[in-house]
């Protein structure tokens, strides 16, 4: 008999527990399955990761909420149904804060959408995605802070609630220790929000680093990785770009001149080698029409140097015409002018020969 009153006691609130589930669960499931189908019926009016970012913490609000319903219901005593209440707040706090970092992912991604990195001319595109990343882990961070904070007061003790106050309240104080006891990490924050308002370097920017070609693929807050033309990665701290020199070849936009020099000997004319390097260009996808050049900018004891300037949209197209204008150059000066590679004159003067042969020593 009073196995079957502790049941009948514990039967309601156990009833009320699994309804709270499968309300909040298919609460949940609705409303991300609509939000669902109506980006994809309409992609660019909703932002992306809703589900990936919203939906977990979405559901834990949803059964905390619940729950909250629930508790006043269990034949429990006082004391229980205060420690149920702290770890239910303490839950919904961690919950919201989760919630609240989700939702910066989502704005960023709804913000960003405007903005392609795959575009033509992607050097707005390029600064706005950088400094959001840079952005984005701050504000991350501070919510980190205040969700501890908050976590510790709901806490009904006057020690942790001068624990969540002080977390709160010397966040800047301990940022000024934390720089002191690692200098590293604190130069490379810094520069890493320097590096988001004066912008050096961008998302997507072709730059040389320590003698290699690559593009900048990450930016985190200690780092930045570069992706090297041969699909190896270097990783540079932040604090580098600030203190060191280096390359940006689409620091104002991506337009880039390249150039393709040749040696050849005095004999070869100029003037037929500039019209074939405009035909060259001309049918070459890579050209952007702007610049298409050929000069004379060195004589040299043996060779003249002749530079080809062409010009493309981006530095990928414009190294695959540079390679294409020397292939065919010098195809073009094989095939006409065979005579006029690089070579070394000997010019022999009889009557010199003759009176050196005429000092030799007999045999």
């Amino acid at each position: 008999m009073r196995l079957l009153h502790i049941w009948h006691g514990w039967f309601l609130p156990f009833f009320l527990f699994c309804a709270a589930l499968v309300f909040s669960n298919g609460i949940h499931w609705i409303v991300f399955h609509i939000l669902k189908r109506k980006q994809g019926n309409r992609p660019h009016r909703l932002g992306l990761g809703l589900h990936e970012h919203l939906g977990k913490p979405a559901r834990a609000i949803f059964v905390v909420t619940c729950l909250f319903l629930v508790q006043p219901w269990l034949p429990v005593s006082e004391s229980f149904h205060h420690n149920v209440r702290e770890i239910l707040a303490i839950t919904m706090v961690i919950s919201l804060g989760w919630f609240a970092a989700g939702m910066v992912y989502v704005i960023q991604n709804i913000f960003l959408r405007r903005f392609d990195l795959n575009a033509a001319d992607n050097v707005r595109a390029r600064r706005i995605h950088t400094q959001f990343q840079l952005f984005r882990r701050v504000i991350l961070m501070f919510i980190f802070l205040i969700t501890a904070g908050l976590a510790l007061y709901t806490f009904h003790d006057q020690r942790l609630w001068q624990a969540g106050t002080g977390l709160l309240a010397s966040a800047g104080l301990a940022t000024l220790v934390l720089a002191t006891a690692a200098k590293s990490t604190a130069s490379n924050f810094l520069a890493g929000m320097q590096i988001a308002l004066t912008e050096p370097i961008r998302i997507d920017d072709v730059v040389v680093v320590q003698g290699e070609w690559g593009r900048i693929e990450e930016i985190t807050s200690a780092y930045v990785v570069v992706k090297i033309w041969d699909l190896r990665r270097l990783v540079v701290p932040l604090s580098y770009f600030i203190d060191n020199s280096f390359q940006n070849w689409t620091r104002s936009s991506s337009d880039l001149l390249g150039t393709a020099f040749l040696y050849l000997d005095y004999s070869v004319p100029v003037e037929p080698l500039r019209k074939q390097l405009q035909q060259i260009v001309t049918g070459s996808k890579q050209w952007d029409r702007n610049v298409c050049a050929l000069q004379v900018t060195d004589l040299r004891e043996h060779t003249m140097e002749i530079r080809c300037l062409v010009s493309s949209s981006n530095s990928s197209d414009n190294f695959d015409l540079r390679c294409i204008v020397r292939e065919q150059m010098m195809a073009f000066v094989r095939d006409n002018y065979p005579k006029a590679f690089p070579r070394m004159r000997f010019l022999a003067q009889p009557e010199k020969i003759e009176e050196e042969r005429r000092n030799l020593p007999a045999a």
